[in-house]
């Protein structure tokens, strides 16, 4: 188990949090289990490398496999804020890289 996922536990505060964090933002996500942890647009952004348009058009097709977005209320109207598990935009990249692979084999 990671040492810094031993030190946190559900009384840690943010600010306790914050100190034993790493410099990087994304960092943090390795302090937490990556298929409870929701992360926003931003962080999928950021992980996969993809502008936000894309990130809702591969979301929209099917057959790209991109992981769907987890609602955060119960508000049907555009716009509402969704979030997505980060051990599936993690396995998504993944797959890329491994398609990459297998074609350059």
């Amino acid at each position: 188990m990671n040492s810094r996922l031993q030190e946190v536990n559900s009384n840690t505060t943010m600010a306790e949090l914050s100190h034993k964090a790493p410099a990087s933002p994304y960092a943090l996500f390795e302090l937490f289990d990556a298929t409870s942890t929701l992360i926003r647009v931003k962080q999928v952004m950021a992980i996969t490398g993809i502008g936000r348009a894309t990130v809702y058009k591969l979301m929209n097709q099917p057959d790209s496999g991109f992981p769907q977005a987890v609602k955060l209320t119960n508000s049907t109207a555009r716009g509402a804020p969704v979030a997505w598990v980060l051990s599936e935009v993690q396995a998504w990249a993944r797959s890329r890289i491994e398609a990459r692979d297998q074609v350059a084999a």
